[in-house]
């Protein structure tokens, strides 16, 4: 019996169908090796490396799918971004460079200096900070003049840089000079010493005549304003400076002593006291008396007498200009001056010399006498008396010593006349 042969149509129809199952069972796993992603964060699967042949020729020619990079956030390509970026990076790039220059600057700032051995240099008035920078160079007290003004610029010194003469010490350091020439530690010449009872017209002379200050007074102070003391100065002082020393002395000194005044005094103002004190300034020149003499000229305005001070006479002679280098005539006693106390009532309109602080004092707490009287005993003090009678025989002893000792009747001491 003959068999029937399958269709060859049959067979070719039953091979696609076993191929696609085939290729439906070998994609499966496939699809499973591929790592799960999240949809909602947008991303592109990425596909492993297959080692699948194609599936045809046509297969074969398609690229193979590269994944999608990530796209950068816009806030980091933000233009404000990379310009704060940049910036940042150059603000650290500086940073440490000025901290290298300040650390090499300190150390060369407090380093020893090229002096050899100890040295005096003069800086005039008017130079700025380079010009002194310049000068200290020359003179061989530093030898970096950048480094030098950088220090004085770093501390904010540039305006307290002082004229004068200083001495920088051997290997003085940057630091070292800077200190001396901002703290004004100029050097110290030979004091001046201006005494008790000068006129301000002679004390402005004894400037004058001095050569080594500088400048000129512009007008001679009132009397009684400058304060005789020892002043320490410096070379090239001007003349104009010392005065205001001395005034600005003179102001402190009277309000101290004005403050801790007796308060039954006959006067009412400082300049009062002032004028009195230089009276007494001009009477006697012995510390020990001062009170005393004080006491009397207190006591003789309490009890509305005249003063009938000699010195008062002169000064109205001679106007501030010095001694009157002869005995005072009768006629002068008597003769109307604003400051003849023998003729006005009270003080004087102002002050016949400059007193010191002894006077000053004496005058504020005068001693607790009852003294209306004194005159000279000869020795170089006076002798004191409550009553005119004790006077005149005081002034009766002084002339018999004049007259045993052969000598002339001492100047600036007329007879005392009747209160």
């Amino acid at each position: 019996m003959s068999r029937k042969l399958p269709h060859e149509g049959h067979g070719n129809n039953a091979h696609p169908q076993d191929a696609s199952k085939s290729e439906n069972h070998n994609a499966t796993p496939l699809r499973a090796m591929r790592p799960n992603q999240d949809a909602s964060k947008g991303a592109h699967p990425v596909p492993p490396p297959s080692n699948k042949l194609p599936r045809s020729a046509r297969a074969a020619l398609e690229p193979e799918r590269v994944p999608i990079p990530k796209r950068r956030s816009k806030r980091v390509r933000h233009p404000l971004v990379i310009i704060g970026n940049a910036i940042f990076t150059v603000l650290v790039v500086l940073s440490i460079a000025v901290g290298g220059a300040l650390y090499f600057g300190k150390q060369r700032f407090e380093a020893p200096g090229p002096l050899t051995e100890d040295k005096v240099v003069d800086i005039p008035h008017g130079l700025g900070v380079r010009d002194i920078a310049d000068l200290l160079a020359r003179e061989g007290v530093i030898d970096q003049p950048w480094i030098f003004i950088g220090g004085v610029l770093a501390l904010k010194a540039r305006g307290d840089l002082k004229s004068g003469e200083y001495q920088f010490s051997k290997n003085a350091s940057l630091a070292d000079v800077v200190n001396i020439i901002v703290e004004n530690k100029v050097i110290q010449h030979a004091a001046l010493t201006i005494p008790e009872g000068l006129t301000s017209e002679q004390i402005v002379a004894r400037l004058t005549d001095n050569d080594i200050f500088s400048g000129s007074v512009r007008e001679v102070p009132r009397e009684g304003t400058l304060l005789p003391e020892t002043y320490k100065f410096t070379r090239g002082m001007p003349r104009e400076q010392i005065i205001q020393r001395m005034q600005q002395a003179q102001r402190h000194l009277l309000a101290e002593v004005w403050e801790h005044r007796m308060l039954d005094l006959p006067l009412k103002t400082p300049e009062q006291l002032v004028i009195l004190a230089s009276i007494v300034e001009k009477e006697t020149g012995k510390s020990e008396e001062r009170s005393r003499v004080a006491s009397v000229f207190i006591n003789r305005l309490k009890n509305k007498m005249r003063l009938q001070s000699d010195p008062t006479i002169i000064y109205g002679l001679t106007g501030g200009k010095g001694r009157l280098g002869r005995p005072i005539l009768k006629s002068e006693i008597e003769q109307p001056t604003p400051y003849n106390t023998y003729v006005i009532d009270g003080l004087p309109p102002g002050p016949i010399a400059n007193p010191g602080r002894a006077s000053l004092e004496a005058v504020a707490n005068p001693a607790r006498t009852k003294d209306l009287y004194f005159v000279a005993d000869g020795a170089g003090g006076h002798l004191f008396s409550e009553s005119y009678d004790q006077h005149q025989k005081n002034l009766a002893r002084l002339r018999l010593l004049e007259k045993n000792s052969a000598t002339d009747p001492p100047a600036e001491n007329p007879p005392a006349a009747k209160p």
